[in-house]
């Protein structure tokens, strides 16, 4: 079960490249992990070639060259990138309207779109993503992954069923016994010669597509470098770029909260634009980060390093050339089985306890169903964390709209009000109602000393405050802004307040 834990200290120290090379145990766990990893990625690759609407062989070869090229540039060790879902629905349209050669041309572009991104600073966004967006993100691609498993359960043969059960026992109990042998490495070895030894008659990963029987060439689009290419292309690259930077980001920030480490999410960024480009320089049709994949090598697989990473590429190559008549024999039964197991291992069971619902505020729990809800909905991971970010965004804004206090206190002549709270667009709007302008005396002060300013709509409800009062021929003075307050009341209004610019 992935439970996503608040935010604490990094202790954790994982081991690094050298450390497990020099480790047998280490080493052993990187390798088999790197192994499982790439068995599971062939028949969703050929998967997701099949959705972008190209060879097999592009996605199989976009996976190999990513895992690869991210082992070495990527920010978070242990993850995996290749050829998606997500990237390959937005992509599709231009590989069915235009071409396999438009296809590379935007996965080149989108690529160095991230880059951009990187060194502007986009990851730096992350820490804005709420944690109930980030549950709901979880549990939102635990089923997701587990209905991209339906297909493979339905209108099959009896015998897939029973196959399907006696791997996720297996996925169970192994672990229980050792963990020098990763559980999934063991359940796809142990069907697949059930399969084999009795002649078990079900689909196979060879059913899936054709494997490639040849390396990698390098390929440059043959595109004419026009405005008008660049109108074709420009939109879905860009789109590309976003949603594999969101899902990318995302994940490394759920493996940083799984191994309590962290990870630089600015390299991540530029990472994934390298390997994008490096994907499109030999014919692939670029990708991001796996969640599923990740999960298998991180969670059900132990692998720490990024030598598990680049393992999952070279090993996926060497499956796919030169073995494979092997891996075509592997039933689908036993790859379904570990993505059943990695559903149930990622999905965070603690936040749908009813103990745990009373406790949380209502808003968080809506802002967590909402984005599992639309995400599963769309099938996009990247509109679910855009719509329960934007809810998050509603419901803070509410919430803090009514903390925001104002109390008044007459002295003679001089009547004192004192504002607290975050003054903003939302809080400000009835900051205006709350002065008695008719009965106050001929002299009024407002004191800031436990207020904000934070925007031009809080400014221009106090040049209306103030105008109210000057009409009925009564003075006003700002007393106890803070600096930034001050700040932003001179900027916007054109005027500083009596005794504006403490510091705080």
């Amino acid at each position: 079960m992935t439970r996503i834990a608040p935010a604490r200290a990094r202790t954790r120290i994982e081991p690094t490249v050298l450390q497990a090379l020099r480790s047998p145990r280490l080493l052993s766990r990187e390798v088999l992990a790197g192994l499982v990893v790439a068995v599971a990625l062939i028949p969703e690759a050929i998967a997701f070639s099949l959705i972008a609407g190209v060879d097999p062989r592009v996605g199989l070869f976009s996976s190999f060259v990513m895992a690869v090229a991210i082992a070495f540039v990527g920010g978070r060790p242990a993850m995996i990138t290749a050829a998606t879902g997500a990237v390959a629905l937005v992509i599709a349209p231009i590989a069915r309207e235009h071409g396999i050669d438009y296809l590379i041309a935007t996965v080149l572009l989108a690529g160095a779109i991230q880059i951009v991104l990187a060194v502007l600073g986009v990851a730096r966004l992350m820490r804005f993503i709420p944690r109930s967006v980030m549950v709901g993100f979880v549990n939102a691609l635990a089923i997701l992954i587990f209905l991209a498993q339906l297909p493979q359960l339905t209108q099959v043969p009896w015998a897939v069923y029973p196959l399907v059960a006696a791997g996720l026992v297996v996925l169970w109990l192994w672990p229980r016994l050792t963990r020098a042998v990763p559980a999934p490495l063991v359940a796809i070895v142990l069907l697949t010669g059930v399969v084999v030894v009795f002649g078990i008659a079900v689909p196979t990963v060879g059913d899936q597509g054709e494997l490639p029987r040849s390396l990698p060439d390098l390929f440059l689009p043959s595109v004419p470098l026009t405005a008008e290419t660049l109108g074709i292309i420009g939109p879905t690259a860009l789109a590309v770029a976003v949603v594999g930077l969101l899902e990318s980001l995302m994940t490394a920030k759920l493996v940083d909260g799984l191994t309590d480490t962290h990870s630089s999410k600015t390299r991540e960024a530029w990472g994934q634009g390298v390997a994008n480009i490096a994907s499109g320089f030999f014919g692939g049709m670029g990708g991001c980060a796996m969640i599923g994949q990740t999960m298998i090598n991180v969670k059900a697989s132990g692998a720490r390093t990024r030598i598990s990473t680049f393992l999952a590429g070279v090993f996926l190559l060497i499956l796919v050339v030169a073995l494979g008549d092997l891996v075509a024999i592997i039933p689908m039964a036993a790859l379904v089985a570990v993505m059943i197991f990695v559903c149930v291992a990622t999905f965070d069971w603690h936040s749908i306890r009813p103990a745990t619902l009373r406790r949380m505020p209502v808003g968080e729990t809506v802002v967590m169903a909402l984005t599992v809800i639309v995400t599963v909905w769309t099938h996009n991971l990247a509109i679910g964390v855009g719509v329960g970010v934007l809810a998050a965004i509603v419901l803070f804004a509410r919430g803090v709209a009514h903390v925001t206090s104002v109390t008044r206190d007459v002295d003679g002549e001089v009547a004192r009000y004192r504002v607290e709270g975050a003054l903003f667009f939302a809080s400000s709007n009835d900051l205006t109602t709350q002065f008695d302008y008719a009965h106050d005396p001929a002299r009024v002060e407002i004191d800031f000393s436990d207020a904000h300013i934070w925007d031009a709509s809080s400014v221009a409800a106090l040049d209306a405050i103030v105008s109210g009062y000057e009409r009925r021929g009564i003075a006003v003075t700002l007393t106890g802004m803070n600096t930034a307050s001050a700040s932003v009341h001179r900027r916007v209004s054109g005027r500083g307040p009596d005794g504006a610019g403490r510091d705080d």
